[in-house]
């Protein structure tokens, strides 16, 4: 079970979720954050070029406000940053910050695993290229250490003092 805390707004009461579970995680925190479908396509468009709200909202279909709060929420947490638009001065773009783009083998991982079980008959819907190489490619977790693939069953863990603190959010 989760911790909740009670926020008003608008004075209406609204329950927030500020932990996902008694264990604090990395993936706690990550999903508290990132852990909505339209972050997801928001920021899948962004690794494929995309920086004006306009593009953003007719390539997704999104509404309006659900994009502008989206958008908010990743610039607050230093995800993406919003500039002026040099084309027109009275429009924003958004970019992925480093912070942004580091986040991106989880899309990748996401991909590859609905390309290993959803994709059906027609196979995957991308096929990815390596531009350094050439070649393509499918995506692969691997030890830093030895470079050796990892799975679920190779890997053991160790907690640390930032598993006993709470984190402000």
């Amino acid at each position: 079970m989760g911790i909740v805390s009670v926020i008003f707004y608008q004075r209406r009461p609204v329950i927030v979720m500020t932990q996902l579970s008694n264990r604090i995680s990395s993936v706690d925190r990550t999903l508290l954050l990132l852990g909505d479908r339209w972050i997801y396509l928001i920021l899948g468009e962004a690794f494929f070029g995309v920086h004006g709200y306009d593009e953003f909202q007719s390539r997704l279909g999104i509404a309006t406000n659900i994009l502008s709060n989206r958008l908010k929420k990743l610039v607050k947490h230093g995800i993406m940053e919003k500039e002026k638009n040099p084309k027109d001065g009275r429009r924003f773009i958004y970019r992925l910050t480093k912070k942004g783009l580091n986040l991106y083998p989880i899309p990748l991982a996401m991909m590859s695993w609905g390309d290993r079980w959803l994709s059906g008959t027609d196979g995957p819907p991308l096929i990815l290229h390596h531009k350094s190489c050439g070649k393509s490619f499918q995506p692969v977790m691997c030890c830093s250490e030895c470079g050796e693939a990892i799975n679920a069953r190779d890997v053991s863990f160790t907690y640390t003092l930032g598993a006993h603190k709470t984190s402000k959010r």
